[in-house]
């Protein structure tokens, strides 16, 4: 008879380790979308949460005042109510600040997005003392279409 296996989990919590580097939003989008694919709601949050991560670990890639060499750590997890946790952590311990931009300015307005397309976000010191990490709440009522 053969032998009945049950289906793997689909996990609800991913991570990475990026380096302080341009291209590393794109890795950033390219691990989001791997890790919410396989989930049956998870499509819904892509555009909401390529875009907020993009704008996070861009954030940490050119605002962070960290030695060089240190990474930056991405951490995703998925909630049972399909609420997306995007966390960025950074070894910088310099809060990021929401400001208005300029029509003129052609930067500046990554954290007003994270500000009106997250249903919650915040930052908060990392364990150990070393560091922060910004962190943003999605949510399919929230995501965009």
């Amino acid at each position: 008879m053969p032998e009945t296996v049950s289906p793997s989990p689909i996990s609800t919590e991913q991570t990475c380790w990026l380096p302080r580097h341009r291209k590393s939003p794109r890795a950033a989008r390219q691990e989001l979308r791997s890790f919410l694919l396989p989930h049956p709601s998870g499509e819904r949050l892509l555009p909401t949460g390529e875009l907020l991560v993009s704008e996070l670990v861009t954030n940490a890639v050119q605002h962070s005042r960290a030695p060089r060499g240190r990474l930056i750590f991405v951490r995703f997890h998925l909630a049972p109510d399909i609420t997306l946790r995007i966390e960025v952590h950074d070894a910088d311990s310099g809060r990021p600040t929401l400001r208005d931009a300029a029509d003129s300015d052609e930067a500046g307005r990554g954290l007003l997005l994270v500000h009106e397309l997250a249903t919650r976000w915040g930052c908060c010191p990392r364990r150990g003392g070393i560091g922060k990490f910004v962190w943003c709440h999605i949510s399919p009522e929230g995501a965009a279409a």
